[in-house]
């Protein structure tokens, strides 16, 4: 599908847009692929990185609330990837503005700047924090899938689609809880902001797999929730450190217990598939004679998948070999002790991060 085609990756000299440029160079033969980020010394360590050293590779400096330079690097473009955004949840509490200015004025601007480009697709990346938000990043996520999935109502026929993806934490990357715990290993004590916590994990192969088949699958209105594992994050400390103390400093402002990707409310609206789930739009164009056009199997009304009722959980063995692979590409000289031999399920999910 991406052969021969122009790409264009906001926010692409970070974890997700580094890893998703390696996939599309290693997949496809791309007329263009276009990384869009404001962070010109990311983007001199990328055009210097030998994976990248590719004709069709381009570089355009420029932040997501310009619009003119959006209309300006999205010309010839076919596909757009949309994963810049500001994500910090502590730091968007005492700077809110930013977080509107870049989530959700953002957002509308690269929904206009795809239209007046004439853009095929558009994928967004959201969040679970976007799920019944508590905290104003996960607020502007909500608004900005919102602005994603409306766009479809007056892009016109056949014209610009817009889909979204959502999904939980991104294990081993930038700002994870992993490369922190590592750290933490070594000094002897653990800082856990509540022992009953759970998360869902995904890594950064499975989430960029997830969004390039998505990709090509998408009619524009989705919300694609990808079938993922959790795990306690008492379990991801036995894995990581079982010997260190444990400092238990309670749940911060903005966090939740237990992570969700789909509520009861969205239930009704919920399409399962093998291996994930589609959240469709209440939106006119897409019902056809009251019924979905995509087929799936509907989800009970009182449906709900969280990371705490979720049946796929990683074991500790599983959880081991991803952290050891981590600490590997992070130069950590860290040992996790008493690493079991994984079985072939743990084997697959540990070789996939990157």
């Amino acid at each position: 599908m991406l052969n021969r085609k122009s790409i264009l990756i906001t926010g692409g000299t970070g974890s997700f847009g580094r890893h998703c440029c390696r996939e599309i160079l290693n997949r496809y033969d791309p007329a263009r692929l276009i990384v869009y980020s404001r962070d010109e010394l990311k983007q001199s360590e990328m055009m210097t990185d030998p994976s990248f050293r590719r004709s069709c590779m381009r570089f355009f400096l420029g932040d997501v609330r310009d619009k003119d330079r959006l209309v300006r690097a999205m010309s010839g473009v076919d596909y757009v990837i949309h994963a810049a955004a500001l994500k910090q949840v502590p730091a968007a509490e005492y700077n809110p503005h930013e977080f509107i200015k870049t989530n959700i004025s953002g957002a509308v601007n690269i929904v206009e700047a795809a239209l007046s480009a004439g853009v095929s697709k558009v994928i967004v990346l959201s969040t679970d924090k976007a799920v019944n938000p508590i905290n104003l990043y996960g607020a502007t996520k909500l608004c900005s899938d919102k602005v994603f999935i409306a766009a479809n109502s007056y892009s016109g026929h056949n014209a610009t689609r817009f889909s979204v993806v959502r999904y939980g934490n991104v294990i081993g990357s930038r700002g994870s809880v992993v490369p922190y715990f590592l750290k933490q290993k070594a000094e002897g004590v653990i800082t856990v902001t509540d022992p009953r916590m759970t998360r869902f994990f995904l890594t950064l192969y499975d989430g960029v797999d997830f969004v390039l088949r998505r990709l090509r699958t998408m009619v524009g209105g989705e919300l694609f929730v990808p079938k993922i594992p959790s795990c306690k994050i008492s379990d991801l400390i036995d894995a990581i450190a079982p010997e260190c103390e444990r400092r238990i400093i309670g749940i911060r402002p903005g966090e939740k217990l237990h992570e969700t990707l789909i509520p009861k409310d969205e239930a009704r609206l919920c399409l399962e598939y093998s291996d994930h789930y589609i959240v469709q739009p209440v939106l006119p164009f897409w019902w056809e004679n009251g019924e979905s056009k995509l087929g799936g199997s509907p989800c009970k009304e009182d449906f709900s998948y969280t990371s705490s009722n979720n049946p796929d959980r990683y074991s500790i063995a599983d959880l081991q070999g991803i952290c050891q692979k981590i600490a590997f590409e992070l130069g950590m000289s860290v040992v996790l002790q008493n690493l079991p031999s994984l079985d072939h399920n743990s084997r697959n999910r540990s070789a996939m991060v990157v």
